[in-house]
């Protein structure tokens, strides 16, 4: 076999590698940029049944009944995870209890009140206190059993 032919075939190789990578990458990149933009725009809710606490309505929104609080940020992968969750359970449980979230990076001061060293931090309050502490990702079942120590959902 001539060197030339053995070059060109070795060239052509490597080129339809270098394509093959290429449109691998671009596809991941595409796909990435796809998942972002389908998620809520910072601080934004997509649940209407979650309500969005801050330090001006923190205090009357725990005041009475039983309220699951998440504790997230925006940058927060397990958070993320954790939304459909949150998002299931407050539409599961409407009039039964309250659902709330509290951004971390927009609403520090919260945070620190009730020492939310990592997030997702999912407190449960009665009637104005802290009855249930769970950090970490959580399973559905975990939390709507934490809610029934407190409160009967069925």
């Amino acid at each position: 076999m001539p060197k030339n032919l053995l070059v060109t075939k070795y060239s052509q190789l490597n080129l339809n590698t270098m394509k093959a990578r290429y449109l691998f990458i671009t596809t991941v990149c595409l796909f990435t940029l796809f998942i972002f933009s389908c998620s809520s725009p910072k601080g934004e809710q997509s649940n209407k049944n979650i309500i969005t606490l801050t330090q001006d309505n923190f205090d009357s929104e725990i005041q009475s009944g039983v309220m699951l609080v998440d504790f997230w940020a925006s940058w927060c992968m397990p958070c993320k995870a954790m939304a459909p969750v949150i998002d299931e359970i407050a539409g599961q449980t409407k009039g039964k209890i309250k659902v709330g979230k509290v951004d971390v990076d927009a609403q520090g001061e919260l945070a620190n009140r009730y020492r939310v060293q990592g997030i997702p931090n999912f407190l449960i309050f009665k009637d104005g206190q802290v009855v249930e502490n769970m950090v970490g990702i959580q399973s559905k079942e975990a939390l709507i059993q934490a809610l029934e120590r407190h409160i009967k959902l069925q």
